[in-house]
């Protein structure tokens, strides 16, 4: 019985349990089972996920979730190399486009970020090796992923350090609780709860995952 999980699990209608997240809504469980957690190298979608983490302040994931195909068609797939090279008309035509979120401040960094990210292949070798190398050690992890356990990570020593150096080196909504909700979404950590069926499998992806160094 649903009523009988432990506090931060679900059971879907296909009677999968699931983090509390996922809800009974298509896209969410989707993207719960196939993509949340499962580490991520390629820096296109690295660079589409901050970009997105940014859009989402303020506004449910869900609603950036269903306009993720719209977000991609407006922003040339999130190549960083095109989307650096947007000036005022494209921010211009972005205000526009009310199949995304029209807000021009956070358009203006998808824009500066993806001009920070090209500086920071150059200096670094990759977007993925810079942030892997934020990936906390075993020891820094709860023992336990429960529901307590995960209620205290909106941020952690890690997703500042990350937030701090990003900052520094010039990105825009970077915070550390926006950092954090990248690093699980990108498999960096796995925050699925204890339980819940996709921990195992995502665990495994993470086991098999040789983190990139350049």
């Amino acid at each position: 019985m649903t009523d009988a999980l432990p506090e931060g699990l679900t059971a879907g209608d296909d009677t999968l349990v699931r983090c509390w997240w996922a809800g009974r809504s298509a896209d969410y469980v989707a993207y719960h089972d196939d993509e949340w957690g499962r580490p991520v190298a390629d820096d296109v979608r690295l660079y589409e996920k901050l970009c997105l983490e940014g859009f989402q302040a303020g506004l449910s994931w869900l609603t950036i979730l269903r306009k993720r195909e719209a977000f991609r068609a407006a922003f040339c797939g999130f190549e960083p190399e095109k989307v650096a090279a947007f000036g005022p008309d494209d921010v211009a035509r972005l205000m526009e486009d009310a199949a995304i979120v029209r807000n021009r401040a956070k358009i203006e960094a998808a824009v500066n970020n993806a001009q920070r990210l090209l500086e920071l292949q150059a200096d670094v070798g990759s977007l993925a090796a810079f942030v892997w190398s934020y990936e906390p050690p075993p020891d820094e992890r709860p023992t336990t992923m429960d529901w307590a356990a995960l209620s205290q990570l909106a941020q952690t020593d890690r997703s500042k350090a990350l937030s701090k150096e990003l900052k520094r080196r010039g990105w825009r909504f970077v915070g550390p609780t926006t950092v954090y909700a990248f690093m699980q979404a990108m498999g960096v950590v796995n925050d699925h709860v204890e339980g819940c069926h996709a921990r195992p499998a995502v665990e495994a992806a993470r086991a098999a995952f040789a983190r990139p160094t350049t």
